[in-house]
């Protein structure tokens, strides 16, 4: 995503959250809790500059079409964008399903899924490695012949209009159901419901889901979230822990060819020698949503230093297109480094890990 879409579609995406908030108050709703919308913006902020800094899967995109394409489709006509549209999404479909079934694309996308609430801001959270392990599946559209410039602009299009079916205040809409992503479709993709577990992994159509065989309609209400909570409130920790826990399941492992295998197989997998799981799951019928008391003191300076990161940010993806490499990478790592802050305000003492031997303890003896 190129930064003046992005510096474009920050205001309208607040905006947007901000409507939806004001709505869910008027209508006695509790879709937003203040410490896990600030972990999804954070998620968001972070992955932003981290695709600002690391640029290789284009760059390959590139090169592939340079030299490899078999032919130039004209990016002056209709045609071509309209076939690079349904080229985009029907990759985005398969780099999605992929990342819910094979455990290394897993540790990244659940970024996205750890959110146990349901709105506007979960759309933005966003893993910090995730587009750097989406792009082989863009590849082959440059040797196709689909310019970058087109490809980066339809998929960023296709990413937009995500964001607004991360929503529970939009029902249905009728006979659009049939061909688009939908908040509906969207929230069934969200749940960790069994009947909803790797479902709907469309980006704006959904009837690659219908052809493929991982449509599901939605029925009762999503549990949102993954089926190993995180227990955190840390954009840090969202984007580490599963990389932890894959490389612990890896290490576990007896022979050199289970510890390689660990990375490729889904995340259900389980071998007799994987570590056992702390804390509750997200499937128990009595599990209560992870929260952390804070003094209002704490939550005041946590989304003062969030506004300092983004503004920060936001003048970091302005300047990094002409900034050598020793300030870009220092840059970068001092705002994430105020993000992790954000996440340590808000997670408080003994962060993520004291809350899930809490978890366990109370599981064991209750």
């Amino acid at each position: 995503m190129s930064p003046s879409l992005i510096l474009f579609a920050v205001p309208a995406f607040f905006a947007l959250i901000g409507v939806e908030l004001w709505l869910c108050r008027r209508r006695g709703r509790r879709d937003y809790r203040f410490s896990d919308a600030l972990a999804n913006l954070s998620c968001g902020v972070g992955q932003q500059i981290v695709v600002s800094i690391v640029s290789a899967g284009v760059l390959v995109y590139v090169v592939l079409f340079e030299r490899a394409a078999l032919v130039r489709l004209p990016p002056g006509a209709v045609s071509s964008w309209a076939a690079c549209f349904v080229a985009v999404d029907f990759c985005y479909y398969w780099a999605h399903r992929a990342s819910h079934r094979v455990n290394f694309m897993w540790a990244a996308h659940a970024v996205h899924h750890q959110s146990e609430d349901y709105n506007l801001s979960v759309a933005l959270r966003q893993s910090w490695l995730q587009r750097a392990l989406f792009w082989p599946f863009f590849w082959p559209l440059a040797v196709l012949g689909f310019p970058p410039a087109m490809l980066v602009t339809t998929y960023t299009l296709n990413i937009l209009y995500q964001f607004w079916i991360h929503t529970q205040l939009v029902r249905r809409l009728g006979p659009l159901e049939w061909v688009l992503n939908t908040p509906s479709h969207h929230r069934v993709h969200h749940g960790v419901d069994t009947e909803y577990l790797d479902r709907n992994h469309g980006g704006v159509l959904i009837v690659w889901d219908r052809l493929f065989g991982t449509f599901c309609a939605e029925g009762a209400p999503p549990r949102y979230g993954v089926v190993q909570p995180l227990a955190s409130f840390s954009a840090l920790r969202a984007n580490v822990a599963p990389w932890r826990r894959l490389a612990r399941m890896a290490a576990a492992e007896p022979r050199l060819s289970g510890k390689l295998l660990v990375w490729f197989r889904p995340p259900e997998w389980r071998s007799n020698a994987t570590p056992r799981d702390e804390g509750p799951l997200r499937t128990d019928p009595d599990y209560a949503l992870h929260d952390v008391a804070r003094p209002r003191g704490v939550r005041a300076l946590a989304g003062a230093l969030f506004v300092t990161a983004l503004l920060g940010a936001i003048a970091f993806l302005y300047a990094s297109p002409g900034m050598a490499a020793g300030p870009l990478w220092a840059g970068a790592a001092v705002l994430l480094a105020v993000l992790a802050a954000v996440g340590a305000l808000l997670d408080g003492p003994g962060g993520a890990g004291a809350a899930a031997r809490r978890a366990l303890l109370a599981r064991q003896t209750g």
